[in-house]
């Protein structure tokens, strides 16, 4: 929670960041980690009162803005961008975490209109969202972008697999971008494990301690493991770093070699 206490850094003073899916989780975690670090920062979320509420948590009006709407519309897309330039100045760093899921069970019996759901918010609105920003501005001081992947975009994930296959096509988008678009913006991504967060919880929720088993750091992700990555990210410290992946995941991949 921000405090009056001067920022713990400032190596993103004079930045504006615009974070997606924000109002809660990993998404206000980062929106959290920039403002400490110096930088005024633009939440979207589908919902006006839990955007409000994030807004006060992160510090109020001179550091935080809210924008109520669906990350796969364009209107909104357009709206956040424009209201960060209006209200902050500039668009420096993006950070796409909106994702959705609403699907569980076999790839075989998917319904397709929801697996192009899918894709759409996943993977399509990060595109539109970095294409937004980059229409204004987003590279003239230097930007940056992270997607945040996961895990089972990079291993199978039964169950989940239409979300794991679009996580791993935002990791491809990744490097597609991060090749267009340098040397004035680099474009990284994060692919977390199981991180504590009510998106996550029917990973993890009543059989916590079995799950963590399988992790050699032995405990879920939180929000702020990830939120650190991100920063690292966006900051000038990973400025020869472009078109990467960066997995947080407690050591959990290291088991797939022997399956």
């Amino acid at each position: 929670m921000a405090t009056e206490t001067e920022p713990s850094s400032t190596r993103f003073s004079g930045k504006t960041a615009i974070v997606t899916g924000a109002s809660r989780g990993i998404g206000l975690a980062v929106a959290q980690r920039l403002i400490d670090d110096g930088a005024r920062v633009v939440i979207t979320g589908r919902k006006a009162d839990a955007l409000d509420a994030a807004v006060a948590e992160l510090g109020g009006p001179d550091v935080a803005l809210g924008v109520a709407g669906h990350a796969d519309d364009s209107a909104h897309q357009r709206e956040t961008v424009g209201r960060a330039i209006e209200t902050f100045g500039s668009v420096d760093l993006l950070v796409n975490n909106t994702g959705i899921n609403p699907v569980f069970g076999p790839l075989i019996d998917i319904d397709l209109d929801a697996a192009r759901k899918i894709v759409e918010v996943n993977v399509f609105a990060a595109l539109a969202w970095t294409q937004e920003a980059h229409r204004h501005g987003l590279g003239d001081g230097g930007g940056a972008v992270v997607n945040v992947s996961s895990l089972a975009g990079i291993r199978p994930a039964p169950g989940i697999a239409m979300y794991g296959a679009s996580k791993a096509m935002l990791i491809h988008l990744t490097e597609e971008l991060a090749l267009e678009l340098g040397p004035s913006i680099r474009v990284n991504a994060v692919a977390p494990a199981v991180v504590k967060t009510k998106f996550a919880r029917a990973l993890y929720e009543n059989n916590e301690e079995q799950v963590a088993a399988a992790y050699p750091l032995k405990r879920l992700g939180v929000p702020e493991d990830i939120s650190s990555a991100v920063a690292f990210l966006l900051s000038d410290d990973a400025a020869w770093i472009t078109g990467q992946l960066i997995v947080i995941d407690g050591g959990a991949t290291l088991g797939m070699a022997s399956g």
